[in-house]
């Protein structure tokens, strides 16, 4: 039987540019990292490298198929056992793994974050805590593209191109809804700064 506490597992989730990253750093530099294992979703895009490159920036990366999730649940289940895992490493500018990976090794709070992780039957229940980022699309626009065209190193017009063909109708069709299954909502994202407040009082308390 093993003597380790039973971590809190915490999923924040949505849209692309809703400021999810940004209230994960938050919880991340005020909780403490020492205090947390992060897996950001996007880590686990599925290898295209049998793909050419053409067909790679083809593929739908706003929809659920496009990720491992399978590998992120069997991650959270590790850490919770008192075990490390090795996170993937993903190239955006080529959509493609690298050969690295970085060791995450257990801690008390599991913090998830993703666009699409409560749309994921599976992946809901190991929430102890799910927090939805609710932001106007015309701001999260703004920042992927921002985003993408310096981190990411796409073009103006690529970004534009992916945002119309799967970005914003994913969102629809998957993202938003899963917004219900939330247990807290969080307006503007990193900005609210009475929210954050309350969501990392909850994880020292937890901590204590």
């Amino acid at each position: 039987m093993s003597n380790h506490p039973t971590p809190l597992v915490v999923g924040i989730a949505g849209g692309s540019g809703s400021g999810k990253t940004t209230v994960a750093q938050e919880i991340l530099n005020r909780v403490g990292p020492d205090k947390i294992a992060y897996l950001p979703h996007d880590a686990y895009y599925r290898d295209l490298s049998g793909l050419p490159p053409v067909q790679r920036a083809e593929v739908n990366f706003d929809h659920p198929n496009s990720l491992e999730t399978e590998l992120m649940i069997r991650h959270v289940q590790q850490l919770r056992q008192g075990q490390p895992v090795n996170l993937p490493v993903y190239d955006f500018s080529i959509h493609t793994r690298t050969n690295q990976h970085i060791k995450i090794a257990p801690r008390r709070i599991i913090l998830v974050e993703g666009i699409l992780i409560f749309a994921e039957p599976q992946l809901r229940p190991l929430f102890d805590v799910k927090i939805f980022v609710d932001t106007d699309p015309d701001l999260r626009f703004i920042r992927r593209l921002q985003r993408d065209i310096a981190e990411r190193g796409r073009t103006a017009e690529s970004v534009v191109h992916q945002y119309l063909k799967t970005v914003r109708p994913m969102h629809l069709e998957f993202v938003e809804p899963s917004k219900r299954y939330a247990d807290v909502i969080i307006p503007e994202g990193g900005f609210n700064t009475a929210a954050l407040d309350m969501v990392v009082a909850r994880m020292e308390a937890m901590l204590r």
